[in-house]
């Protein structure tokens, strides 16, 4: 029990020790949101365009709302990819990967207080964009299902954060563009998953891709209870797929790093300038 315990107040030392590394960054914190607030409202403002552009026979404000979604969603989903795969990253940042990856918590613990940070850190950017589409473009909610939304955000944080822990793996096998390589996988979720446009207009290969893409059912899910209102049990069919993916992936994901981290331990990849 006093084991237990020990592990969950090292895991949240994570926690706290991500938050004083933003606090310490808070003017690059304050940039990054301002660069994620602005490039949601140009991607929701496309839908006002191609209604102009159009004439009358686009919704533009229906296209705002699709857009805005699809943005939202893949942002929230995003933020938390990219602090769990630079968890190698930041450590070599910081000039602590050796203690770190060295200290005595296992790395189960190890990533709960990494991916518990991310969560939390990517609803509040979530928050402050879903707030600022709705001031600029004067949507209402009113009729909208957050319950669901929310419940939809929750599953899809599990999966995404199992494909983060994988993806983590790379910086630790390649020092000098490990981070970089990441950006392949976010990409090609970005492509097949229905951000910004429906599946159905992809090539038949690719569709079959985005069937394996948590984003897929999470953002399919969103629009559903955003757009339309769909009570939350007719979610379910956008929920158990992402929960499924979460559950292989995350012990999949730590088995992966395990092996990774011991082959960087055995190589002498554990420092910090590659």
């Amino acid at each position: 029990m006093s084991t237990a315990v020990n592990e969950l107040k090292a895991s949240y030392a994570f926690i706290e020790r991500n938050y004083n590394i933003v606090k310490r960054y808070w003017a690059w914190e304050l940039v990054w949101l301002v660069y994620t607030v602005a490039n949601s409202l140009a991607v929701s403002y496309i839908g006002l365009g191609v209604e102009k552009m159009g004439g009358g026979g686009v919704d533009g404000k229906y296209l705002v709302l699709y857009l805005a979604i699809g943005t939202i969603v893949w942002r929230y989903l995003s933020v938390i990819f990219y602090w769990v795969t630079d968890l190698v990253g930041l450590e070599r940042w910081e000039g602590t990967i050796e203690y770190t990856l060295m200290a005595p918590i296992t790395r189960f613990f190890h990533m709960l207080g990494q991916t518990a940070f991310a969560v939390v850190y990517s609803l509040i950017h979530t928050a402050v964009v879903l707030v600022a589409t709705m001031a600029l473009f004067d949507i209402s909610l009113a009729h909208a299902n957050l319950w669901g939304f929310a419940l939809l955000l929750v599953a899809g944080s599990l999966s995404f954060i199992g494909i983060s822990i994988v993806g983590s793996v790379l910086p630790l096998l390649f020092p000098e563009r490990g981070s970089q390589m990441t950006h392949l996988i976010i990409a090609m979720l970005l492509l097949v998953s229905g951000v910004y446009y429906p599946v159905d207009v992809l090539p038949d290969w690719l569709q079959a891709f985005a069937k394996f893409s948590p984003a897929t059912y999470v953002i399919d899910g969103a629009r559903e209870a955003l757009l339309n209102g769909a009570p939350t049990l007719s979610l379910w069919p956008y929920v158990w797929p992402t929960l499924i993916m979460g559950v292989i992936a995350i012990p999949v994901g730590l088995r992966i790093f395990h092996w990774a981290e011991r082959y960087a331990k055995r190589t002498g990849k554990l420092h910090r300038n590659g």
